[in-house]
């Protein structure tokens, strides 16, 4: 069921997937997270508002188009759906200092807490469900990532 055809049927599975990236049979939610990079360069010469708008808007849409497919798919929290990815890691993104070592960083982290989902992004999917659920986990992976970033003394 899950291929080009689906993707196409509906636009919430557009988004949900990731305008494709999601269909990558390895790391679905890497490929999702790479679609991020050319999002947050769309948004960077935004001014803050309209960053920070963008973000908000496109986690509800995240929420709704995630809900859908998941449901069409019959799937608590389908790996195809990265929607999640992109909103958390564009949002890491405009939270930190712009260089090529903290961008790097911060994927490499982000990636890292979103795969092995530590305390609290565990117990987060365990205790939210449908759209809300899948989106709010990896804005938990997002922030942990963020605090790491900082502790490290790499950002901030």
């Amino acid at each position: 069921m899950l291929n080009k055809q689906f993707l196409f049927t509906n636009l919430n599975h557009f988004i949900a997937l990731g305008f494709g990236s999601g269909l990558f049979k390895r790391g679905p939610g890497t490929a999702g997270s790479l679609v991020a990079i050319p999002v947050f360069f769309l948004i960077i010469n935004f001014n803050i508002f309209l960053q920070w708008l963008f973000i908000l808007t496109l986690f509800f849409v995240g929420m709704h188009t995630a809900n859908i497919t998941s449901q069409n798919l019959k799937i608590k929290d389908p790996s195809c759906i990265v929607i999640d990815e992109i909103v958390a890691l564009v949002m890491l993104f405009l939270l930190i200092p712009q260089s090529m070592t903290n961008f790097v960083l911060a994927f490499i982290f982000f990636r890292l807490f979103d795969i092995f989902k530590p305390y609290p992004i565990s117990w987060a999917e365990k205790k939210f469900q449908h759209g809300f659920g899948i989106m709010f986990d990896d804005i938990l992976a997002a922030l942990l990532s963020l605090t790491l970033l900082k502790i490290t003394n790499y950002v901030f």
